[in-house]
């Protein structure tokens, strides 16, 4: 048993995307002045992704959620900042609304080389950005226990997240489809249980010793022990739109933890249930966002988002209270008040196609909406 609760501290990672303010298109080739003066200006808090047309973002540690907010903001603005000198828009969404994968060239780095090598197509259809949050966990086997009991509430944080409706200028009548294209990964999904850390890294090993990954940063699960950090990282999440969506969602993420931590203290867990069934709420989550509900596995029924937003509030609360964190919290009802960006983005589109604009020029205006609504309540730190 843990002697010593963890402090539950957060790190928020998060993908966007530049996009020609003149077309409204990603850009194929990043101009040579912009990363000398990301870099500058947020130091090894910026760094290069996959594609030309990224740039990822990484907070330090933060101590309280409201630190995360304000590091999140600080990091958008500066970003949108820079890039405008350069005539591009920053877009926080997890698909573009009518980018077409293979346009975009690859950063020039051997990992992403080795991956575009080893992935073939599979890679090349991978235009989509993330969004990933590490909750301190700094005990080993405690990081594993709960990574099993966690994968129950990963199509919850999934639906709330979604900003993926389009793909290649259709709406594809999903709200996250970055989880089908993710999906044709190796090791993604959620997680295998394992009964210790020691087991975990066993089976790790095995695929190092046999030359198919370096190390465990390629195993690219829902939610995983974190390669670099003392972490339990979650990476199911679409990129919100907007920064307080993302920090709502990062807050409950800390919050379940310290819930199950909890659990753990008084000899108790959480149910552990078969991927098979959590496989089923996950489809749902990306499918239909809040929209249609997820199953309850207890009674065997399909409750709305809300109904299972208030019970999980009720485990909770007593955590929410003890990180501070009460209204980031409960700013999930508001999104399921107004919706998601998957739903705001389809609402943009559906109105401008009333309004007698074509297909093109209504997906452009999603994208001015994207750009928008990713600095909306952001501002660099003083």
């Amino acid at each position: 048993m843990i002697s010593t609760e963890p402090d539950y501290s957060v790190g928020i990672e998060e993908e966007y995307y530049l996009v020609d303010l003149q077309t409204r298109n990603l850009i194929e080739t990043v101009p040579a002045g912009v990363w000398p003066k990301l870099e500058k200006a947020l130091g090894d808090h910026v760094t290069r992704e996959f594609l030309q047309c990224q740039v990822e973002i990484g907070t330090p540690v933060c101590k309280t959620i409201s630190q995360a907010r304000e590091e999140l903001g600080h990091f958008r603005a500066t970003v949108a900042e820079i890039v405008s000198e350069f005539d591009l828009g920053l877009i926080a969404s997890s698909t573009h609304p009518f980018a077409t994968s293979g346009e975009q060239q690859l950063t020039d780095k051997d990992r992403y080389y080795d991956l575009a090598k080893d992935l073939q197509q599979v890679v090349r259809r991978l235009l989509i950005s993330g969004m990933h949050i590490h909750v301190g966990l700094p005990d080993d086997d405690l990081r594993v226990d709960l990574m099993s009991q966690a994968a129950y509430i990963l199509p919850h944080l999934l639906a709330l997240s979604t900003s993926s409706p389009f793909w290649r200028g259709q709406d594809t009548g999903l709200k996250s489809y970055r989880i089908c294209v993710w999906n044709e990964m190796p090791r993604t999904g959620l997680p295998t249980y394992f009964d210790s850390y020691t087991e975990y890294k066993r089976h790790v090993e095995v695929l190092v010793t046999a030359g198919i990954i370096e190390d465990s940063s390629k195993i690219w699960w829902d939610i995983r022990p974190s390669h670099k950090f003392p972490t339990l990282e979650v990476r199911i999440a679409d990129i919100c739109t907007d920064v307080d969506d993302g920090v709502c969602i990062a807050a409950i993420y800390a919050c379940w933890m310290r819930m199950l931590y909890r659990l753990r203290r008084s000899n108790q867990r959480w149910r552990t249930y078969a991927n098979f069934l959590i496989e089923e709420n996950r489809w749902r989550a990306h499918r239909y966002g809040i929209d249609e509900g997820l199953i309850d596995f207890g009674v065997g029924e399909i409750k709305s988002y809300k109904t299972l937003l208030d019970e999980m509030m009720d485990l909770i609360d007593e955590d929410a209270q003890a990180l501070n964190c009460v209204d980031q919290v409960r700013h999930a009802y508001k999104i399921i008040d107004r919706g998601a960006s998957a739903h705001n983005q389809l609402n943009i589109y559906n109105q401008s196609i009333k309004a007698g604009k074509s297909e093109e020029d209504a997906l452009k205006d999603v994208v001015d909406g994207l750009i928008a609504k990713t600095v909306q309540g952001c501002s660099k730190k003083v």
